[in-house]
């Protein structure tokens, strides 16, 4: 989780994100790290954005070409190589490229990038083509590397979400998203691109896979990647809306003028399934935002211009919040919400290396919370399929009215002794926590209310006779107590092992009385037998899975 007054890096849902980021799938080109000690010879991200105009004509595109061209200064031409150049790979009806043909291959696509973006490459980037296996062998080690604090951090807080119960482990989880659908990425820690091939003896390289990611190294040399962390998951997404959403608008041109204007390296007998096991679409929803909303982010960016100026510039500025990404052209800056300690002696905020563990979820996350059921056919969905699938394969609309009017929020894991002794995603059924979130107006806030009431009620939730606003989960993966608060346009929610403990986490909390804010209602869509509809949309969202969240752009 994250706060400027706590951790000053991204925690709780990126701490299981930390161990992916580097390595590719959806959540975006920048590592969940502060900038390493040599990153001072990256460009600064500020006067590199000044000056670009001058170094790739910003407001226009070029269309003459020089008579003496060079790789620093000619948009679309790169060591000798032309964007629209022919190569012998073209002829071959596969996408099978030696380490003879690579170099061709590269310079060619990051012509074609330079033509798309209007941005010249600073330096040569490293490609490798590696086989799944190989980078399954080269990444375990990633999802492993994990404290029992932040592991105990990730499953409190995607739990607080009902995306990972507590028989589930969240770096399972994970795995289950990024594992076996990445396609590639750009790490920007060493500057090289990974494309992971299918075919394990003959590795193919994926063209559009290719250019999606060149433009994150393009980015990096441009922009400074690393220097655009996020300081809380909601605005490390953000960000992701303009990194991302920069890469796969200039993929989605690539691969338009690939139908009709250039040819093509497309692995054969791709379908766009990929691998993509058991998906958490929670988990999914939450970190697929900016590659949905990204792209008419920029589209909007693009339209101030003139041509790329307003995009370039951004990196200046990158959004702060999820809520600027899903509403362009909106002040969306977060609320401080502040969650002060008013735990009894037996409880504390839990602390991972020395700061409260803590995060702002954000108007996205809390968007994947509501339409995490959308696709299960064993439950309810309070936001459903219909209203949360957009026409397009791959848009969605998290523009929904129940989250809206998303000002800020805090969630602020809680332990004790129980949970500190405990191990594995276990754990979390003894830890409790408290998450405040803010609203613009009390319509808003009702809205929310209400939503949340009929997730609780989808889990079996029901109030408790003579305790103010507060309902139990008898059994299952998220039993627990849990307390409602609402105060003006401020609702607080409270979660404990019990009842009894809920006072005990937050001072105050299930009072004696009878509520009238919580109504457990289930409201929401039944998917009795997963249906025609409901099917088809599966399926696709398994195609978008290997295609986009498979690595496309990476993170």
């Amino acid at each position: 989780m994250r706060s400027t007054s706590a951790r000053s890096s991204v925690a709780l849902f990126a701490v299981v994100l930390a161990a992916v980021l580097v390595t590719g799938g959806i959540a975006g080109p920048v590592v969940a790290t502060a900038p390493t000690a040599d990153s001072s010879t990256a460009i600064d991200a500020s006067p590199a954005a000044e000056s670009l105009a001058a170094s790739s004509a910003a407001t226009g595109t070029q269309t003459d070409r020089p008579a003496d061209p060079s790789t620093e200064d000619t948009v679309g031409y790169v060591e000798g190589y032309w964007y629209d150049d022919e190569l012998p790979v073209d002829d071959r009806g596969d996408a099978v490229v030696d380490e003879s043909e690579l170099d061709a291959v590269v310079y060619r696509s990051m012509a074609r990038v330079e033509k798309i973006r209007n941005l010249t490459f600073e330096e040569g980037v490293d490609v490798d083509v590696v086989s799944r296996s190989e980078y399954r062998d080269t990444n375990e080690e990633r999802f492993t590397n994990v404290t029992d604090a932040d592991r105990l951090e990730g499953n409190v807080g995607y739990e607080a979400l009902f995306m990972v119960d507590r028989d589930t482990d969240a770096i399972d989880s994970m795995r289950s998203v990024y594992g076996g659908a990445v396609a590639g990425y750009y790490d920007p820690e060493t500057d090289e691109i990974v494309i992971v091939s299918d075919n394990p003896e003959t590795p193919e390289l994926d063209e559009l896979t290719l250019g999606h990611e060149l433009v994150h190294a393009l980015q990096d040399q441009r922009f400074d990647l690393e220097s655009l962390e996020g300081t809380t998951q909601d605005s490390e997404t953000a960000k992701n809306g303009l990194v991302e959403g920069d890469a796969s608008w200039v993929e989605n041109e690539y691969e338009r003028r690939c139908g009709t204007d250039w040819d093509c390296l497309t692995p054969s007998g791709s379908d766009g399934q990929g691998d993509v096991g058991d998906v958490n679409w929670g988990i999914y929803f939450s970190i697929y935002q900016p590659y949905s909303d990204g792209p008419a982010y920029v589209d909007h960016l693009r339209e101030q211009g003139p041509g790329w100026s307003a995009v370039n510039a951004a990196y200046d500025d990158p959004p702060t919040t999820t809520s600027a990404v899903i509403n362009p052209g909106t002040e969306r800056e977060p609320a401080t919400v502040p969650v002060p300690d008013r735990s009894s002696e037996d409880w504390r905020q839990l602390q991972v290396d020395g700061e409260v563990a803590n995060d702002t979820v954000g108007e996205a996350g809390v968007v994947a919370m509501f339409a995490a059921g959308a696709v299960d056919r064993n439950r309810e969905s309070v936001i459903s399929a219909e209203d949360f699938f957009g026409a397009d394969l791959g848009e969605y609309d998290y523009d929904q009215p129940a989250t809206d009017g998303w000002a800020g929020d805090q969630l602020v894991v809680y332990t004790n002794d129980d949970a500190d002794a405990g191990s594995g995603p276990g754990a979390a059924g003894d830890a409790g926590y408290v998450w405040r979130t803010q609203w613009d107006t009390a319509d808003d806030t009702e809205q929310f209310v209400d939503a949340y009431g009929q997730l609780l009620a989808t889990h079996g939730a029901e109030s408790v006779d003579g305790r103010q606003d507060t309902a139990v989960i008898e059994d299952g993966g998220y039993a627990g107590a849990y307390y409602l608060e609402r105060n003006g346009t401020t609702v607080t929610i409270v979660r404990a092992p019990s009842v009894a403990e809920l006072p005990n986490v937050e001072a105050g909390a299930a009072p004696k009385g009878d509520g009238e804010l919580l109504t457990l209602e289930e409201g929401a869509e039944t998917v009795p037998g997963f249906g025609v509809g409901v099917a088809a949309i599966a399926l696709a969202l398994a195609a978008v899975v290997a295609r986009v969240a498979a690595g496309r752009g990476r993170n």
